[in-house]
């Protein structure tokens, strides 16, 4: 049985917490990032969206280059383990209206599942109709 660690990304969109908002700011500017996952030696610290970005630091009038991640990521809503049945993946996802969640284990971030990817996964594993 496929499990989460079979279809994740393997490697997400990620930050040190050290880094600056500035730096998160560039990674979002591209129409296919979303998120940013913020990690503290390799362990997930939080997630960082334009939504944060705008709330946390251009709201409250910090400067993008001093400002660091650490200070403005948001807890991630949820988290999945990379050995949940693939299937558990994709109706947790539904469930929870989420595009994306991030893989961790041992509270190391190893990967994200995605909807998107992992929709085209599930339609290539399903057995064509048989011919009557």
């Amino acid at each position: 049985m496929d499990r989460v660690r079979d279809a994740m990304v393997s490697d997400p969109r990620a930050l040190p917490a050290s880094s600056s908002a500035r730096e998160a700011g560039e990674l979002l500017t591209r129409p296919e990032v979303r998120a940013v996952f913020v990690v503290d030696h390799e362990r997930l610290a939080g997630v960082v969206t334009r939504k944060t970005l705008v709330s946390r630091v251009v709201a409250e009038g910090r400067d993008p280059s001093t400002t660091l991640l650490s200070e403005i990521a948001e807890e991630p809503y949820y988290t999945i383990a990379p050995d949940v049945p693939l299937e558990d993946g994709f109706r947790f996802l539904e469930e929870h209206d989420a595009e994306r969640v991030p893989v961790v284990e041992d509270g190391r971030l190893i990967g994200v599942l995605s909807r998107s990817v992992l929709q085209r996964r599930l339609a290539e594993d399903e057995e064509p109709p048989e011919a009557e």
